[in-house]
């Protein structure tokens, strides 16, 4: 499958180590640089508001999805090619999962790790077959590898998790690898 939009999942905070946030401009400028639509959260903040910017910076093609309850919180991005505002969690979620071809995810907190999952989840459920990549930055995401790997170990997965997710360490890594 070709790609043409990435999905980024990630942080409306920057988190307390600065190659988080250094991750997700590079990201966002190599998005742009190979003519990819970027789609996400729509926030201007944290690493959200990073990848945005460097999307922006480079000419990329940008599309924020942001939930009405959240225009203030995360302060939604002006400078975008779309914003689309929806009545809840759930229509950004199932917006942004028909908007890409492939999604990315950055470090983040619990709504990081809840889009993660829906996507993993409809991934195994067979309601899409897109790529998703994990960018473990500084091994953010080893504890969660690892309890991946224990669910697989424990018989609780269908198939190896790493035939549904490729894990990154780099985001040029993943721009290597899409396509």
């Amino acid at each position: 499958m070709h790609v043409h939009s990435v999905a980024v999942f990630c942080g409306s905070k920057s988190g307390n180590n600065p190659l988080f946030e250094e991750h997700a401009t590079i990201l966002g400028e190599l998005i742009a640089k190979k003519g990819l639509q970027m789609v996400y959260g729509g926030g201007n903040t944290g690493i959200m508001g990073a990848v945005a910017n460097a999307v922006i910076k480079h000419n990329g093609k940008s599309t924020g999805v942001i939930p009405k309850m959240l225009t203030e919180w995360e302060r939604q991005h002006q400078g975008l090619t779309e914003l689309v505002i929806t009545e809840n969690m759930h229509q950004r979620k199932k917006l942004m999962y028909e908007l890409c071809d492939a999604a990315v995810i950055l470090p983040g907190g619990y709504g990081t790790l809840d889009e993660f999952f829906e996507m993993l989840t409809w991934n195994q459920l067979n309601i899409h077959n897109k790529k998703i990549y994990i960018l473990n930055t500084a091994g953010y995401y080893d504890s969660l590898i690892a309890h991946l790997r224990m669910m697989e170990q424990n018989g609780f997965l269908y198939d190896p998790f790493e035939s549904r997710i490729t894990i990154c360490s780099t985001p040029g890594e993943i721009i290597d690898d899409l396509n």
